[in-house]
């Protein structure tokens, strides 16, 4: 299997080249089909993990989070980024913690968030930056280069003030981090801002009506889905099962797919 050094060396190499996909997978077979099509980075989405442990977003421990990146590390050559939510704790210290966490369960990468979800409000920009700098502090610890991500999360939690995601981005940037994401712009116009305004990589969350050629137009390097993929496997899931409880119809399940080719045999 390649080394966590290696793989952590190819993820900070894909940042300087082109711009490219990092999809989401929930799970480890997901992970290995994203592989098999030919993607060279992935990323946990944390609601996607929620989901497959029957609960909502937001509920997932530490722990739990370092066991799913872990396995999608072992079931995959490819390099890993952790959704690390908002830390799993207020204060920088947390932070650093969730980093090194990430890093013992096979993470290259990972990303925080400036969103309390206790108090249900973004963290004061000073404080947001302090636990930036204590997860880059972290990040710089470790023996391999980790590739910290810094989401200012405005534009998905009801306050969609461009100006101060810029300020957070912009401060953010200043800390130390190595790419940074402002998850939920609706616009093309929006995205050719925040890209415009920093001078770190910065990752878009994509959107159904967005085409990645216009996204990496607008000056995105990293495009992500988050949960994105997960739910469009579930609402199949659903949909079919949904037809065998109303209408006794089983027309749905005839799907087939190459397993054997998307698992090596």
């Amino acid at each position: 299997m390649t080394s966590q050094a290696s793989k952590a060396a190819a993820f900070r190499v894909l940042h300087d080249g082109e711009a490219f996909v990092i999809p989401n997978p929930w799970d480890a077979g997901s992970a290995r089909v994203l592989e098999a099509l030919g993607f060279r980075a992935l990323a946990t989405t944390s609601s996607g993990l929620a989901f497959t442990l029957g609960r909502l977003d937001g509920s997932v421990t530490l722990d739990e989070m370092a066991e799913h990146a872990g396995a999608l590390d072992r079931a995959t050559e490819l390099p890993v980024s952790a959704d690390l939510e908002n830390g799993y704790g207020a204060e920088p210290e947390q932070v650093a913690t969730a980093i090194r966490h990430a890093a013992e369960a096979g993470a290259v990468g990972g990303s925080i968030e400036d969103f309390d979800r206790d108090e249900r409000r973004l963290y004061p920009l000073d404080h947001a930056t302090a636990r930036i700098v204590a997860a880059v502090e972290a990040a710089r610890g470790l023996p391999f280069p980790f590739t910290l991500t810094a989401r200012a999360e405005n534009h998905i939690r009801g306050d969609p003030d461009t100006q101060d995601t810029i300020r957070r981005l912009q401060s953010f940037e200043e800390a130390g981090a190595d790419v940074l994401f402002a998850p939920g712009l609706e616009t093309i116009d929006d995205v050719r801002t925040i890209c415009g305004s920093v001078g770190k990589p910065v990752n878009v969350l994509a959107r159904p009506a967005m085409r990645l050629a216009e996204l990496v137009d607008a000056g995105a390097r990293r495009v992500s889905v988050g949960g994105a993929l997960t739910w469009t496997a579930v609402k199949a899931f659903a949909d079919a099962a949904t037809a065998i409880r109303d209408d006794g119809a089983f027309s749905a399940l005839g799907s087939r797919v190459p397993l054997a080719d998307w698992f090596g045999g």
